[in-house]
C-alpha cells in the first residue's frame, strides 16, 4: 500500500485542534506505520494597519487538515472518528487523495510551524487595509507628507500608485505598502 496525501474536513477555526488530536490518536492506537504526518498548511502574510508592519500566519484552507497515509479500514476509522473531523473529501464512500502536483503547490506555498527552522525563502505575502480611491499620506522618502488617492494596488509587488498633486498636477506615484498611512 502506498502512502498518499488525502484532506479531511474540520470544523472551522478547530484545525490545530484537530491536528492535535488526530497525533494523540495516532500514538494511542500505534497507527504511526499507516498514518505519517497531519499537516494545517498556513503562509506568512505582512499586515499593514494603521501604519504597522505586522506578520502574521494564515489558514491556507481554513476547515481542511492535510493528512499522509496509507488508506486502509483501521487508518480510515482513526482518522474519521477522530474528535473535530467532520469527513474526509472526496466523492461517495471512499477518500480521493491529492495528485502529487497538488501536493507540491501546497507545501511551496506553506509555512511549516515548530520545525525549528525558517524556510529560506518563504513568499511572505503583503496585505494592506486600503482601496482604490482612499486617501493617504505618504510617510517616507522624496514626497513624505504628500496626500493623495490610492489609484491603484498591486498586492503581489507590495505597491501602491497613488495620485499626489505636484505643482498644481495629478502625478501618479508609485510606494511601496509600508510607505502609506490612511488619511
Amino acid at each position: 500500500m502506498a502512502k498518499e496525501w488525502y484532506v479531511i474536513h474540520t470544523y472551522s477555526g478547530y484545525e490545530n485542534k484537530v491536528k492535535a488530536n488526530l497525533e494523540k490518536r495516532i500514538t494511542s492506537m500505534k497507527m504511526e506505520e499507516q498514518i505519517f504526518q497531519v499537516l494545517v498548511p498556513t503562509e506568512d502574510e505582512m499586515e499593514l494597519k494603521e501604519g504597522k508592519k505586522k506578520l502574521v500566519h494564515h489558514k491556507v484552507f481554513p476547515g481542511y487538515v492535510l493528512v499522509e497515509m496509507e488508506m486502509s479500514d483501521e487508518s480510515w476509522y482513526a482518522v474519521r472518528n477522530t474528535p473535530g473531523v467532520t469527513g474526509f473529501v472526496g466523492t461517495g464512500a471512499r477518500p480521493i487523495p491529492l495528485q502529487p502536483h497538488e501536493v507540491e503547490q501546497i507545501m511551496g506555498q506553506m509555512v511549516t510551524e515548530g520545525e525549528g527552522e525558517e524556510p529560506a525563502e518563504s513568499p511572505v505575502r503583503q496585505r494592506i487595509d486600503l482601496s482604490i480611491g482612499q486617501p493617504v499620506r505618504v510617510t517616507t522618502g522624496p514626497f513624505a507628507n504628500f496626500v493623495g488617492n490610492v489609484e491603484a494596488i498591486d498586492a503581489p509587488h507590495a505597491k501602491v500608485t497613488v495620485m499626489v498633486s505636484m505643482f498644481g498636477r495629478e502625478t501618479p506615484v508609485e510606494l511601496a505598502f509600508d510607505e502609506l498611512e490612511k488619511v
